[in-house]
Parts: C-alpha cells; structure tokens; sequence
C-alpha cells in the first residue's frame, strides 16, 4: 500500500524565543540596559500562528523583533532571508543584531522563508524589488500606502515567517483593515506564521491574534480593551476637543 503523503506542520514555526545571558551579558551595555533584558532572564512562547505586541516607545518591541529576525536568518535592516540591502544603511538600528547573538529558538519545523518587514527600510527593498527582482511589482509608483499593500500582497501570501514592525506607519485606519484581510489570508492558508509590533489599535484587534502588552517588566496577555493605546482612542473619540485640551495643558 503506498504511503500517505506527508502533511506539512501548521505553524506556529517558531515555538519560543529566550535569552541565554553568557559571561559578555552587560546590564550597562544597549540593548541589556532595556528594563526587559537587564536581569538576564527573557522569554517570549508562540502557541497561535499570530502574535502581536504592544507597548509604549522605549520599552524594547522593536528591538526584540528586530532580534528575532536576525536570529531566523533575516538582516536587521528588513528583508527576505539572504537579502542584504546596498542603500538602506541609514536605516538600520544597532540593537537587534547583538541581541540575536544572546537569543536561543525552538522550532518545529525550522523554516527558511518568509520577510522581515520595516517601516524605515521599505523604500530601499521596494526600490530593488522594482528594478532587480520583481519588476511587475512596480511597488514605488504608488502612494506610500498603496506601496505598502501592493507589497505585503506580492510578498506574504507565500508560506513562511513574517515579521512586521509598526506596518500601520503609512497605511490610513482603512488601509488597515486591509492589512487585517491579509493577515486573515496568512492564517486561513495555514503555512504562515506572524508577529506584529504595533502602537495601532486597530491591528491590535485581529481577533485570532494572541496579544501581548510589552512593559519594561516583561510580556503579559492582555485583552484590546485593556491597553493604553484602546483605553485613549476610546477617550479621543468620546470627547475629541476635551481631551486635545486636557493633554496640551497637561
């Protein structure tokens, strides 16, 4: 009797991210001076094919992205595995790289597709993308948002890691919804895994995602009502005029 064939795995891929602080760990030293990585001892485990995060600025989310990426083989500076961009240096944040050289993964499987997505990149990848790789693609001949769709459409409906920081930065609240038809896409088709740094709470609210607030105590669960970014749209839209007031004279 001839054999069935062989499934592949539904993601999640990449089962769990932590820090193995060696002897060269230096609290003092950016990015272990973070509250998140100063006490040696960080973990972060993925059990849906989607996880976002949220948190304030200087708290460390893009700085862990950033470290995961290049601990999956992806350069700091945003990409597809192998791609190394030649004019997107200006782009690229120290931080991430040394952090990866700290971080240990478990897999199951252990893939090698997929994209690292940066807002600050997005022109240089797009630019070689147009003109070396993809030139059907013809990313840059739209609107900053519309680029962003086009791309996210060519690129992350293929099987694979995505990760994507801050993808909300050029797209309007509703090219945002059409990022979240996307990510609906990725999930239905089972071969995709995502993570998600965000400050919008629109994207926060995909509902299969699991969400996580990024404090500089550490990661916990949290429900969209309860986190801050909810909590001042929420405030905002009940009473715009009041509360501009409120926080400028604050």
């Amino acid at each position: 009797m001839a054999r069935s064939a062989r499934r592949p795995l539904p993601p999640p891929y990449l089962r769990k991210v932590w820090l193995d602080a060696g002897p060269t760990h230096d609290p003092s030293v950016y990015p272990y001076c973070l509250p998140l990585f100063s006490s040696g001892t960080f973990e972060i485990a993925f059990d849906r094919p989607i996880t976002i995060i949220a948190g304030e600025n200087g708290v460390g989310k893009s700085t862990l992205l950033e470290g995961i990426a290049v601990l999956a083989g992806f350069d700091e500076s945003g990409g597809g595995p192998g791609y190394r961009a030649v004019d997107n240096a200006r782009a690229k944040e120290m931080g991430g790289g040394s952090l990866a050289r700290s971080l240990r993964a478990s897999w199951l499987p252990k893939v090698g597709r997929g994209w690292f997505f940066r807002a600050e990149s997005f022109f240089a990848v797009a630019r070689y993308l147009d003109e070396a790789v993809s030139p059907s693609a013809d990313f840059l001949s739209h609107s900053h948002g519309e680029g962003f769709i086009r791309f996210f459409e060519e690129r992350c409906t293929k099987p694979g890691l995505f990760l994507f920081d801050e993808p909300e930065s050029a797209l309007s609240p509703k090219r945002q919804f059409d990022f979240l038809k996307l990510l609906d896409r990725m999930e239905v088709g089972r071969q995709s895994q995502v993570l998600i740094v965000t400050h919008s709470p629109i994207i926060m609210g995909y509902p299969n995602a699991h969400l996580l607030r990024m404090s500089r105590y550490g990661l916990e669960p949290v429900a969209l009502q309860d986190t801050d970014h909810f909590r001042i749209m929420r405030e905002f839209v009940s009473d715009p005029h009041g509360m501009i007031k409120a926080m400028i004279e604050e």
